[in-house]
Order: C-alpha cells, then structure tokens, then sequence
C-alpha cells in the first residue's frame, strides 16, 4: 500500500529531444556577423596605419604595392589572426545577445562568417588571391573561433567588478 502520493492513471509524457535550432535566435546571430565582418576591417586598418604604412614611402605607396603586401606570407597569416579574432570577438556579441546557449550563438555565428566569405569570394574580382589551403585554414578556424568568443561570454554571464574589493571579479 501506497502512502503519501495519490495514484494517477495516466502515464508520464513521453520524453522528446530537442532539435540543434531549439532556442536558436536569428538576430544575435546577424548582428554577430556583421560584428564579426566590422571588427575584422578595424582591426585591419589599424595593423595596416600601425606596422604596414610606416614601411612604405610616399612613392612606393600604390595599390600594386599593398596587394603585393597582403598576398605575401606575412600579410595572409596578418590577415588569417585578424579574421579569426573578429570572428571570436562576433561570436561573443551574438552569444552576449542571445543570452542563451551561448556557445551554440558563437558557432552559429562562424558558420555565417564562412557563408559570407563564400558568397563574396564567387561574387567578384578578389582583392587579395589566396591559395586554397588558405581559405580552407580560414573556414576550419571560423567555426571554434565563434564558438570560442561564445563560451567566453558564458564564462563572463553574470561577472561584474565588484568596486568594494578593490575592483576584482565576482560572478553572481
């Protein structure tokens, strides 16, 4: 005999998976994307005015000499860094937006990253020829870099500087 629970005739709900776009937002998403494409350009003139200006002169400087540059060894492993911190930095935004399954926002986010490089890639003249083990560096980097700026924004969910200790990190 049973105490203390009331017997039910009806059997529990069946339990069912969650399918890999449940709770998935479109809009962190984009926004991360376009983060991801801004921070890249920043970062990108920023390297070019700090390290690469200073070593041309005033008539070296043509688009010959810059695309020269940037195709060089130096220029593409500049290039391959800074898009791939773009991409985490992107893949932080979306992940801080959506607020939920973070790591999942910033893979998402590397995912459309690749799809943008594709589509601009096929769809005109390329400034800078990269080999095809450069571009398959770049896409095998875009997913965990995303994914990575994701999982440092779970990581920093709900930490704040707590001003009384002398400005260490607390999490809630």
């Amino acid at each position: 005999m049973q105490t203390g629970q009331p017997q039910s005739n009806n059997p529990p709900p069946p339990i069912e998976p969650t399918g890999f776009f449940t709770g998935i937002k479109i809009v962190p998403i984009v926004m991360g994307i376009v983060v991801d494409v801004v921070a890249t350009i920043v970062m990108s003139t920023f390297y070019y005015f700090i390290f690469v200006a200073k070593e041309f002169t005033e008539k070296s400087l043509s688009e010959e000499g810059l695309a020269e540059y940037w195709s060089s060894s130096e220029g593409v492993m500049v290039s391959l860094v800074l898009g791939t911190l773009g991409t985490v930095i992107g893949g932080f935004f979306a992940a801080r937006r959506a607020g939920l399954l973070e790591i999942k926002h910033g893979a998402l986010v590397g995912v459309g990253s690749i799809a943008l490089g594709i589509i601009l890639q096929s769809g005109g003249e390329e400034s800078m020829p990269l080999n095809e083990w450069q571009m398959m560096i770049a896409y095998a980097a875009a997913i965990p870099a995303g994914a990575l700026g994701g999982a440092l924004a779970e990581t920093l969910r709900g930490a704040t500087i707590n001003p009384a200790s002398g400005g260490s990190w607390k999490n809630r």
